[in-house]
């Protein structure tokens, strides 16, 4: 089987054509059991049971033989099909081997006098072993972080700042006799030895506590990676109207970027099960991956063509 392709049939069949641990991500988009009619397929199953046994688990049986040892299977739904997921990946991979469990707010104006009006997708992700790729993503600083961390402004480098704590308050905890020295009339079991306490002051890297004249660390800002992603993605909208490719269930290439930056590197070959308008591969393209795509959609397959060759 030739990489960089949109193969159309059932997934199930071709995944028989793919070798054991011969891919490095996979991400997938399965149906949610809606009822609804999408042409080449009817998203409707007799029950969720019938879901869960007959439908995902060989699928994910199946993925599973194909991922390497390195891999991440991450798996996108809706929270009224997640946990019959999560049960079936606890089966295959192990409960040890879950490693997040991400809201995707996706917003929606549908009203429900019965219920909450749900405003996320569930974003599911499982390991193949300890060594599996993870790659931190970092948000830029906003008003919010500035607010909740006191960040200020340092007049001498007019430079944004935070800053951390100098000293151990429990030096009984872990105590390290060879950083307990005095420092400005305070004696103190410091982070930094005396040597490197005095660097930082000489380079304006020490605020002093007017009272007490007990320092903290100043870290800058620009020289910070930024904000570690959480597990609620709230900052990816969902598509803009020039991406659209009059495809219900597609998703925006933001969304597959991140996860396919997160949980692969250049060069790795990323596959799609389910890959509707193909939108998986396009994130591939855009960040240097390789890609295998299947649907059941010949609809799909031309929607992902067209996309590329604008």
């Amino acid at each position: 089987m030739k990489i960089n392709n949109y193969y159309v049939g059932d997934n199930l069949s071709l995944l028989s054509h793919l070798k054991d641990e011969s891919i490095d991500c996979i991400y997938m988009d399965p149906p949610y059991n809606t009822g609804r009619d999408f042409g080449d397929f009817v998203d409707k199953f007799e029950s969720m049971y019938h879901f869960r046994e007959f439908f995902i688990k060989p699928r994910i049986k199946e993925l599973y033989r194909v991922l390497s040892n390195n891999g991440n299977l991450i798996v996108h739904v809706d929270p009224t099909i997640s946990h019959h997921v999560r049960i079936v990946m606890d089966e295959i991979f192990g409960e040890k081997k879950f490693v997040n469990e991400v809201a995707w707010v996706t917003g929606g104006n549908a009203k429900n006098k019965k219920k909450m009006n749900r405003w996320h997708d569930t974003i599911i992700i499982y390991k193949k072993s300890n060594k599996s790729v993870f790659n931190p993503i970092y948000l830029p600083y906003d008003k919010e972080y500035e607010k909740k961390n006191n960040v200020k402004i340092c007049t001498i480098r007019n430079e944004k700042y935070v800053t951390t704590a100098a000293h151990n308050s429990q030096p009984d905890v872990n105590p390290r006799i060879n950083l307990r020295y005095e420092w400005m009339g305070n004696k103190r079991q410091w982070y930094l030895s005396k040597k490197k306490m005095q660097e930082m002051h000489d380079d304006n890297r020490l605020e002093y506590s007017e009272k007490t004249k007990i320092p903290r660390i100043k870290r800058y800002l620009s020289e910070m990676d930024g904000v570690p992603i959480r597990d609620v993605w709230s900052d990816i909208k969902n598509m803009q109207a020039k991406e659209k490719l009059d495809y219900a269930t597609q998703k925006p290439v933001a969304l597959l970027e991140r996860i396919v930056k997160m949980f692969s590197n250049e060069g790795d070959l990323v596959l799609d099960p389910f890959a509707g308008s193909g939108t998986t591969g396009r994130a591939c393209i855009n960040l240097a991956r390789n890609y295998i795509l299947f649907d059941i959609s010949q609809k799909g397959q031309e929607k992902f063509l067209e996309s590329i060759d604008k």
